[in-house]
């Protein structure tokens, strides 16, 4: 990890005192240390970092701000501290805050992605404060960090190929079992979706599948989108719609990254990751708007748009998870401009119709700052996917509640999971936040580990 945390006291830490706004004359530092914060402008605004000196002159501690920002919030603003903190030997000092939260913040602050070129981050040292588990902020941190690689790794360098490859480290890592169907053994074991979507690609089309932990155990699988790239197929997108197309297999790095956080956790569950792993490309070979697709579960798809490919491979690798009836599926993909546009590219959309998962994910967001907003099933809004030739098409006519829609189709293939939930994420982080670069993002796996903590934690 970029920021190096440790259990062990350091002699040399200095305090981080973390400052409400205008909640200056409530922290205990002494009166030289109040007055360069007050002559320096500093009032707790949030995110604003003041290093302070001693008598002489010497690194003495550093204020942070966090606004009027309240609970978890407050808490993951600090991550700006990994940016603007100088380099040296630091602990948190006593205070209302997340002590946890505040500690991941720190960092996954300091996270760059760095595989083409070096920065020159600080040289920080945090002592944990007490009651900080350095096994869970690790372990947190290892899955963020995981699924914002792989997001940032251009598609030269992370194709289905090289998205197998980080499936097959992680599983080694685990002691997981994994299994890869590539090429024409997809339609040979009844993939033709996944197998359609990615014939085009110099890389073949692969379905990636990994398991671990006890065989008794509660079952628990996750799905996650794999377009490595999407041009849009034949529907090819403009040049300007694929400049972050990189990021089309957010939804298998953010599965990757969650399925690292239940391991490491050591959950009490029996996990099941499936990633389809392709490439939306063009050729001759190309799958075309018109073709009708028979899917693993056997219900025909007609092709309106080859840009709609994510719903696609998702509906053979959800067919087969449901199969074995697992407890609770749970699938994440970069699925629609349409979520963007209602919620932003900061708030997941979810879609379930178990309300008790729906109240718990949406309390689990709020309670660790990775939000989430539950949309309708709206089943009125099925009859849109209807198809003159198939049981069904890809997309709609007229374009509305698309996101809605979306998950509407693929809920058609998933009859018999005790529980199920699709993500629609957005994957990037468009504009710096205190805890993130702009580039790739984990999103709504910290809300989705706390809710499997509770179920599922020894």
């Amino acid at each position: 990890m970029p920021i190096e945390i440790t259990q062990t006291p350091l002699a040399n830490a200095k305090p981080i005192h973390v400052v409400a706004k205008d909640g200056l004359d409530g922290i205990a530092i002494d009166a030289r240390a109040r007055a360069w914060a007050k002559a320096s402008g500093f009032s707790g605004q949030s995110g604003k970092v003041l290093a302070f000196p001693d008598a002489d002159g010497e690194l003495a501690g550093a204020l942070v701000g966090i606004g009027t920002e309240e609970g978890a919030t407050a808490a993951l603003a600090l991550g700006r501290l990994a940016r603007d903190l100088p380099s040296g030997e630091w602990v948190f000092a006593p205070g209302a805050f997340d002590a946890h939260l505040a500690t991941l913040a720190l960092v996954i602050g300091g996270y760059r992605f760095e595989r083409y070129w070096k920065d020159s981050p600080r040289d920080i040292r945090l002592q944990l404060s007490a009651g900080v588990d350095l096994a869970r902020v690790t372990c947190e941190a290892d899955g963020i960090i995981l699924a914002r690689d792989l997001i940032n790794t251009p598609t030269n360098d992370m194709g289905p190929a090289d998205l197998e490859e980080a499936a097959r480290r992680l599983a080694k890592a685990h002691k997981a079992k994994i299994s890869v169907i590539e090429g024409d053994a997809l339609l040979k074991q009844n993939f033709p979706m996944i197998h359609a979507v990615g014939r085009a690609s110099d890389q073949t089309p692969r379905l990636i599948d990994f398991t671990w932990g006890p065989k008794d155990a509660p079952k628990v699988t996750l799905v996650g989108k794999g377009v490595c790239f999407d041009t849009g197929g034949l529907d090819i997108k403009p040049a300007s719609g694929m400049l972050l197309m990189k990021k089309d297999m957010g939804g298998a790095a953010n599965v990757l990254g969650l399925a690292s956080m239940i391991m490491s956790a050591n959950l009490d569950l029996r996990l099941r990751v499936l990633i389809p792993a392709v490439e939306n490309a063009i050729a001759g070979n190309a799958f075309r708007p018109g073709d009708v697709l028979t899917s693993r579960k056997g219900l025909t798809v007609e092709i309106g748009n080859t840009d709609a490919e994510g719903r696609l491979i998702l509906a053979d690798a959800l067919a087969l998870a449901d199969e074995e009836k697992p407890e609770l599926l749970i699938d994440m993909a970069t699925l629609t401009g349409a979520a963007r546009v209602a919620l932003g590219p900061d708030l997941p959309p979810f879609f379930t119709d178990d309300e008790t998962l729906a109240a718990d994910l949406s309390r689990a967001g709020d309670t660790v700052a990775d939000p989430v907003w539950r949309m309708p099933l709206w089943k009125p809004y099925a009859k849109k996917l209807s198809s003159r030739v198939a049981d069904m098409n890809n997309v709609t006519t007229d374009g509305f509640a698309g996101s809605v829609t979306a998950a509407l189709f693929l809920q058609k293939f998933v009859e018999n999971a005790r529980s199920w939930v699709h993500l629609d994420i957005f994957g990037w982080n468009p504009v710096e936040k205190p805890h993130a670069p702009v580039g790739g993002e984990a999103q709504a796996i910290r809300a989705l580990m706390r809710v499997l903590e509770a179920r599922y934690g020894k």
